[in-house]
């Protein structure tokens, strides 16, 4: 496992490094190669061609090509411009602290870089502090100006996408629609060009990165070749006159023929892998590496051509460094990518975003046409065909051709099935190609068939469809879904098809040659059968044969008789004998000869020449031999039949050699990027092979002896070069010269003839004064192991500490503040200081901080009682409020170190609620809501009388709505929607606004209402208030005595000054009040002016109430005597006459001078009307509380036949038993003990005829209540 390998940490490089000196110290570091941009031109592009050919994609060595900043566009290529065209757009940049993304907009990115960028230099030590923020804005998608401005100006055969090299009108040119010369036919520069657009990877970056921000050590993805060059770069003066760091890149880079040893040296020595790309190398790793470090210091104009697989990293300076990169795919790419990086990029899952499969094919099709049409124009004759035979460039395009048709030969042999006499013949799944399967392990882009599951597609979720899709590698390898077997062929283009264009390309290729050679390939069947080995897609056949199919969605039991039993002890302690195996398990199982444990036979490899087998992971760790090619060698041996076993009992055997492994394996556990479903059944990759390990340094031997074979071979003698008459003497090649850097201003202060400054005299060298906790060369590379970790502050402290006695004993080993030497910047420092100090003032920090500027320290000793300091340290301290800081408005809030960026994107999260603000949160209430009758729609729709559903009489029934009452603490701003609806509401700060105009003028002006405020003692003034209304509303009530008394008809019952069951005795006109269930709070300004309306209403009912009394009784012996009558005369109306109305009869008894009920309806006085039309105020039914409530009133039997008595509006019907009154099924029933009450009428004729919105007592008859929220008066 990586945990148990020591790692080496991450130490940064320091601001002030000096690139020179370091290369020239050490033997193992070389410039690397440069040539101007001018030579290209003087040269021609044949020529540089050649060049990148020989050096950097055979030779596998950097380029570097400078003088570009003389021709780019000197204004587009700003931050000024990015911030005025794409200030706005978004992008994730990469904190490479936290290792997390930060979603800004790139104005907001530009702003705060030199901020960034300042963090490393306030101190010598400064930049080491692990916590400081690295803000990486990366990978983000170049834009189109500078797209068009770059393509001017590099070669088109290094630029992206370039569909190919051939001259404009040159040979076997043809002319375009619009009467224009088309380009001369000619292999592309990058074969992605071949793909369609949809399917083409998007690759030309932008990187955009500030002092201290680093891309890891790491190689191009699937072997591609890198392109890198820097538009722009800070000086020592920004675009708005402050001053800046000088901005570079610092690239260490290694070349192709070394990838084999550095990876191992990654590997063994600083314990990283190199194609996980998460770790960046030190300066003193590099020193000490194996194999030699091209540098280049990267500036504005320089342009680097990286080869394929060779690992390199990039360390960026200054305030500001801005590059544009992307990368090509070329037939030596497609080689290197389809035999090694795709192999290992499958071992950690790593993405394949490139196709590189369906790129052979596509650029096979797309050159087969292009050599149709040069033997077409050969056949017709003439110059245009001698120039064509001729032509370079067609004959790179047929080798090229013949090298791809190799690889899709080898594509189309390892997905050939076994012969129908071995296998059953397979009829895979149609799936048209589109290029987005991909290998649900792995992650590798799969070009035709694979192996899909489908019995755990709906594991997760019933409702989305996902079939598990594997490629044929991962599968050999052991990876798949939990069913492990039971999988589904799927190919996604036409078998035939394939066969066809395989063998009309292998024509061509004979048709190119002009005769059948030893290399001329075969047909496909042939091919087969000189194939020494199974194909990939038979020894899948084969697997799914013997591998066992698991139901994961059924829950598997546990087996007893596992292959790793811990052993059995007794009571004391002692071992018990293990359990035998039954027969069944013993046939099913085998031992393994490396291991001795006991596997299923279909996880081991069995020799075919003894009786011994292996398990799987001991075959990869101990024997760095994969599954698969064990599994497609059809007489495979054992390492113990080829003498190389390397268990204990082997290795006593004088003819058996150990075998040692070639290479580390720290091991990836792969389940953390593959699909929840994914297993791995027969090798787990997360174990490293470390116990394997015997000498490390062997293995380390060995690849260098590798790589030095391989450097010997001159690039011109590679069989991928075609020989055209190259002169090396022309390639313009120009070694970099010494002084690099003399060029650049020198920006290091206290730098010495080395050109370092005092503390980086001897980098690597000396005690003491090195950035680096071992300076020596031959010194341990700092690692992060599990102790080192644990020690590591320790270890900071205890430096920090002999540092500091250095300098106590030395005024000159003092460490000051680096001045800058230009006139701006000192004043720019002199104003920073000017404002630090008025800040400090502010806040009483003055001396502190002069003193800090100044590189000083003040210690005030001040001796004290035990008691008074005891006194002092227990006093409790003040809450002091912090100063306001005065800022501008573009300055922003300062932070600490590792939160200097923060997203301007994201929004702003809501602070957290405590307990006490919730309650005082916003709560919602829910009201009953009764039907304003009198402005129902049934008056105004006389159609809206419609019979009930079937089935279901219509009823009344009873509706609620919800009121929000908010917290008296929300914003001015914030509106309430009360009753009135939407948009109808009252703004919650009003109690603030009466106590700012209460206590306008007061210097302590109050916000909120205490809570206490109803006890009387916060307000002094409230008795003498009180007091003061009691006596206004008594002349009131004195002058409204004096007043004519309104007429009023009411009726009561025969025991009226019986006690009433109700909260109190109202008068009449706020028994109606109120009806619409809405209380008055939501229309007072606050609680205060509540409290005094309630006093104020109190006297004013009391007052009303003794009125009301003397009236009732005048007007009580009028009303029984009334009703005595007319009763009387009903009944002997009803028991002699049925045919004359009973409201005609009743009507005929009014006097003459008096109104009918209708008439006295119809006159009274307008008022506003907020529920019901008013009733009588002295019945029990007209009482507050009592709308909706059922009422039963129980007494003695009564002979009289049920009567029914209707006024105004409502309708009550009198049993003898019982009276409903409810119109409604409510929660609520009280039951009222009294005597069947004598029924009064008032004087006059009450109509009995009923208006329309009344609805009868009795459920089902009638119609129900209108639907919709009441309307309340205007």
């Amino acid at each position: 496992m990586p945990a148990s390998r020591p790692r080496a940490s991450f130490e940064p490089i320091p601001p002030d490094f000096d690139v020179r000196t370091f290369v020239e110290t050490a033997d193992n570091f070389q410039y690397a190669d440069r040539i101007s941009y001018e030579m290209i031109a003087d040269n021609g592009i044949e020529q540089f061609e050649k060049l990148v050919l020989l050096h950097v994609i055979l030779g596998g060595k950097p380029l570097v090509i400078d003088g570009f900043e003389e021709v780019l566009d000197p204004w587009c290529f700003t931050p000024g411009w990015l911030r005025d065209n794409l200030g706005d757009k978004p992008e994730n940049a990469r904190n490479l602290t936290t290792k997390t993304n930060i979603p800004l907009t790139i104005k907001h990115y530009l702003k705060n870089m030199s901020k960034l960028t300042e963090q490393f230099f306030g101190s010598p030590d400064r930049y080491r502090d692990k916590t400081l923020q690295r803000v990486y804005l990366k990978d983000i998608d170049c834009p189109e100006v500078w797209r068009d401005k770059v393509k001017e100006h590099i070669p088109g055969s290094l630029f992206y996408l370039n569909e190919s090299t051939g001259e404009i009108g040159g040979t076997g040119a043809l002319d375009e629609p619009g009467f224009r010369k088309g380009r001369g036919i000619a292999r592309a520069g990058d074969l992605m060009s071949s793909l369609p657009p949809e399917m083409r990877a998007e690759n030309l970056m932008c990187y955009i990165g500030h002092e201290g921000t680093y891309t890891p050590a790491h190689r191009e993805m699937c072997a591609s070749l890198g392109q890198n060059i820097m538009v722009n770069a800070s000086t020592t003066v920004g675009e708005d006159g402050k001053p800046e760091h000088p901005g570079s890149s610092i690239w260490f880079m290694t070349e192709t023929k070394d990838r084999h040893l550095v990876s191992e040296y990654w590997l063994s020595t600083l314990g990283h892998d190199i194609e996980v790309e998460n770790h960046f190398a030190q300066l003193i790793a590099w020193k000490k590496a194996p194999f030699k470090t091209f540098v280049v210091e990267q500036r504005p104009g320089d342009f680097i051509l990286i080869p394929p697989l060779a690992p390199h990293q990039v360390w960026n300076r200054g305030t500001r460094t801005m590059k544009v990169a992307w990368n090509r795919t070329t037939v030596e790419t497609l080689e290197l990518a389809l035999t090694e990086a795709l192999p290992h990029s499958r071992i950690v899952c790593r993405d394949e975003q490139y196709k590189n499969k369906a790129i052979v094919y596509y650029t096979l099709l797309k050159y087969s046409s292009l050599l149709k049409s040069a033997r077409a124009q050969v056949e017709m004759g003439g110059e245009q065909a001698e120039a064509l035979q001729r032509s370079v460039k067609i004959r790179h395009l047929q080798r090229d051709f013949k090298r791809l048709f190799d690889l899709f030969k080898n594509i189309m042999l390892s997905e050939m099935f076994a012969p129908e006499a071995q296998q059953s013949r397979e009829h895979p799944e149609f799936l048209p190609f589109d290029g987005n399967v991909t290998c649900a392990y792995c992650r590798c882009n799969i070009f035709n068939r694979f192996l899909t599951c489908k019995s755990c597609k709906n594991l997760y979720s019933q409702d989305i469809d996902e079939d598990y899709d594997v490629c044929m590698d991962c599968y050999c390898m052991g990876r798949s879904c939990g069913c492990q077997s039971g999988y589904t062929w799927v190919e996604q283009f036409k078998w035939k098809d394939l066969m066809h264009r395989y063998e009309e390309w292998r024509a061509q290729i004979v048709n190119i040659d002009g005769h059948i050679t030893e290399k001329t390939p075969l047909p496909l069947q042939e091919e087969r059968r000189y194939l020494s080995k199974k194909t990939l897609a038979q020894v899948c056949q084969e697997q799914l044969k013997i591998r066992p199919f698991v139901d994961i969605k059924i829950p598997q039991p546990v087996n007893e008789e596992s292959e790793e039993d811990e052993p059995r002890v007794d009571a004391n302690g002692y071992p018990l004998p293990a359990r035998k195996k039954s027969k069944q398990w013993l046939a099913k199982h085998k031992s393994c000869h490396v291991c001795l444990h006991r596997h299923p036979k279909w996880k081991m490899a069995f020799c075919s020449n003894c009786d011994y087998a292996y398990c799987y992971g001991t075959m990869f760790r101990a024997h760095d031999t994969m599954p698969l090619t064990i599994m497609e060698d059809p007489a495979w041996k054992c390492p113990h039949c080829m003498r190389v076993c390397n268990t204990g009992k082997c290795r006593n055997d004088p003819r058996q050699l150990s075998y040692e492994p070639k290479g580390t394996l720290l091991g990836h556990d792969t389940k953390k990027v593959a699909d929840p479903r994914s297993v791995e059944c027969l090798v787990d990759f997360s174990v490293s092979n470390l116990n394997w390990m015997r000498e490390e340094d062997l293995a380390m031997a060995n690849k260098r002896a590798a790589a030095e074979r391989e450097k010997l071979a001159h690039p011109e003698f590679d069989d991928r070069y075609l020989d055209m008459d190259h002169d090396p003497s022309r390639s313009g090649i120009a070694y970099s010269p010494v002084n690099e850097n003399g060029g650049f201003e020198e920006h290091i202060n206290g730098a010495n003839g080395n050109g370092l400054p005092p503390t980086l005299d001897d980098p690597f060298g000396g005690e003491g004064t090195s950035f680096y906790p071992d300076p020596d060369p031959d010194g341990e590379i700092p690692r992060l192991s599990k102790r080192a970790r644990e020690d590591e502050d320790e270890e900071e402290n205890s430096t920090r500490r002999k540092k500091k006695k250095k300098q106590k004993n030395s005024k000159d080993d003092t460490p000051q503040r680096l001045a800058p030497k230009s006139t701006s910047g000192k004043q720019y420092q002199k104003e920073v200081q000017r404002k630090l100090l008025e800040e400090a003032k502010r806040n009483d920090q003055f001396i502190l901080v002069a003193a800090r500027m100044k590189g000083k320290s003040k210690i005030v000793k001040l001796r004290l009682d035990s008691d008074l300091l005891e006194a002092i340290q227990n006093r409790p301290v003040l809450e002091r409020p912090a100063p306001a800081r005065e800022r501008d408005s573009s300055e922003e809030a300062t932070c600490d170190p590792g939160n200097i960026l923060q997203s301007d994107l994201m929004v702003a999260q809501k602070p957290a609620v405590t307990p006490a603000q919730k309650e005082k949160a916003a709560k919602v209430f829910r009201v009953r809501v009764n039907d304003d009758e009198t402005y129902s729609t049934r008056k105004r729709n006389p159609e809206a009388n419609l019979p009930g559903k079937p089935g279901r009489p219509g009823h009344r029934r009873s509706r609620f709505e919800e009121i929000t009452i908010d917290s008296e603490e929300e914003d001015d701003d914030a509106i309430v929607t009360g009753y009135g609806g939407p948009g109808v509401g009252r703004s919650s700060g009003r109690t603030s606004n009466w106590l700012a105009r209460k206590n306008e003028g007061a210097e302590d002006l109050p916000t909120e209402l205490p809570e206490n405020f109803r006890d009387g003692l916060v307000n002094p003034n409230r008795e003498k208030n009180t007091e003061r209304n009691r006596i206004r509303n008594a002349q009131m009530a004195e002058r409204r005595k004096s007043m004519p008394v309104k007429p009023s008809t009411k009726i009561r019952p025969l025991d009226a000054d019986r006690p009433r069951k109700s909260s109190g005795e109202l008068p009449d006109d706020t028994a109606g009040a109120d009806e619409d269930g809405v209380g008055e709070e939501d229309d007072q300004p606050g609680d205060a002016l509540l409290l005094a309306q309630s006093a104020a209403a109190a006297l004013e009912a009391q007052r009303r109430a003794d009125e009301e009394k003397a009236r009732a009784a005048a007007a009580e012996r009028e009303a029984q005597e009334n009703l005595r009558a007319k009763m009387g005369i009903a009944e002997e109306f009803l028991n002699h006459s049925n045919d004359e109305s009973l409201d005609g009869f009743i009507d005929t008894l009014a006097a003459d001078d008096e109104p009918l009920a209708h008439e006295r309806y119809d006159d009274a006085p307008s008022s506003p009307v907020n529920g019901p039309p008013l009733q009588s105020t002295n019945s029990i039914f007209s009482k507050p509380g009592m709308e909706g409530k059922k009422i039963k009133i129980v007494g003695k039997k009564a002979t009289s036949p049920t009567t029914t008595v209707k006024k105004g509006p409502t309708i009550i019907t009198k049993k003898s038993k019982s009276i409903n009154v409810s119109d409604s099924g409510s929660e609520s029933e009280d039951e009222i003990p009294a005597t069947a009450p004598v029924v009064k009428k008032p004087a006059g004729r009450p109509a009995l005829k009923p208006t329309r919105g009344s609805s009868s007592v009795g459920r089902g008859r009638g119609r129900g209540r209108p639907r919709g929220r009441p309307r309340k008066n205007a």
